[in-house]
């Protein structure tokens, strides 16, 4: 069986293909960051224009790819939310408007279900329940996953996500965009104890997130320094190891909370390095596994999608759910709980 997946939710056109003998077969990624760098963030219409553009020529990409035809194809995954909405009205559109003209069923996908299914495209993938940690550009997510659409929200991000916060932080630092790449790098050179940054929420009960204090404080810092590149080195290592510290308190606590011993980490910042080393460490001291997908799959990316669709169709074929009516729809605000 083979699943086409679309993936249009804000500013990556990702298109790929999933198999169920082989896995992913094709995968193609087109990034907009050059398009919204000079606006120093993504600008929904120009994001949604660029989508439009290279959707069907990254499709008949990876159909050359895969050395695939139409008639290979069993279904086509789309992201259906969250989102742009702007954005997602495209993949949509492809998506619902080739399943309908190569007569296959089309199923809508939810975002954050694609980047917490990305580990299981690994050889080395979890089984369930485990405790899913979803880090993404818009989303800081603690879920409790007992099975596919068994999703119980445990903690997420009150302001900004932890992803928000490293672009905007760079920002302040006049780091560029996107700026949590370039700020990870640049606290690769700083120095251990020079500054102390709060730990947000750790120091009352629960599992929520807020980032939106530590960026602030990150400004008083820069605004009061003397901008050489060792300053800067110093206080994104501050900063970095401030969000790290935070998020690994809140899934200790997660994990205790649940007793489970299995902790999946997906979204963009799950390709941090720091970050993976230190939940890795506490899988290991609990005597149980932390699972990330590769880093070209943390991002946003087609292939999640096609994963996520081809579980979502074999969960219908066994009467675990159902396909959609064919109509156009996206969900631009979409709850993990609602699924």
């Amino acid at each position: 069986m083979k699943i086409l997946g679309i993936e249009t939710s804000c500013d990556e056109t990702g298109i790929a293909i999933y198999d169920s003998e082989q896995g992913i077969i094709a995968d193609a990624l087109y990034s907009q960051v050059e398009l919204h760098e000079e606006y120093g963030g993504v600008v929904p219409e120009l994001a949604s224009r660029d989508h439009v553009r290279k959707a069907i020529p990254l499709i008949k990409q990876v159909l050359i790819e895969a050395n695939c035809t139409k008639d290979d194809i069993d279904a086509i995954a789309y992201t259906k939310g969250p989102g742009l909405i702007g954005a997602l009205f495209v993949g949509v559109g492809v998506g619902r408007s080739l399943a309908y003209a190569w007569d296959i069923p089309a199923i809508g996908v939810h975002h954050m279900e694609g980047h917490l299914l990305a580990p299981l495209l690994e050889d080395d993938k979890p089984d369930y329940p485990f405790v899913a940690l979803l880090v993404s550009g818009g989303h800081t997510l603690l879920v409790d996953v007992q099975g596919l659409g068994e999703y119980q929200i445990l903690g997420e991000s009150i302001d900004d996500a932890a992803g928000e916060a490293f672009d905007k932080t760079a920002k302040i630092m006049g780091l560029g965009y996107p700026g949590g790449p370039a700020l990870a790098k640049q606290a690769e050179r700083g120095r251990a104890g020079i500054y102390k940054l709060p730990r947000p929420m750790t120091d009352r009960p629960g599992l929520d997130f807020s980032f939106s204090g530590l960026k602030t404080a990150v400004a008083t810092l820069y605004n009061k320094s003397d901008k050489s590149e060792q300053e800067l080195a110093d206080i994104a290592y501050a900063f970095q190891e401030a969000v790290v510290d935070t998020i690994f308190i809140k899934c200790r606590r997660a994990l205790e909370q649940t007793g489970h011993k299995r902790l999946v980490v997906a979204g963009g910042v799950s390709a941090n390095t720091v970050l993976r080393q230190k939940l890795t460490q506490l899988l290991e001291s609990k005597g149980g596994q932390a699972y990330y997908p590769r880093p070209k799959f943390c991002t946003d990316n087609g292939a999640m999608i096609a994963y996520a669709g081809y579980a979502r169709y074999q969960a219908a074929l066994n009467g675990r759910g159902e396909f959609e009516e064919p109509a156009i729809c996206a969900k631009p605000r979409w709850p993990i709980e609602d699924l």
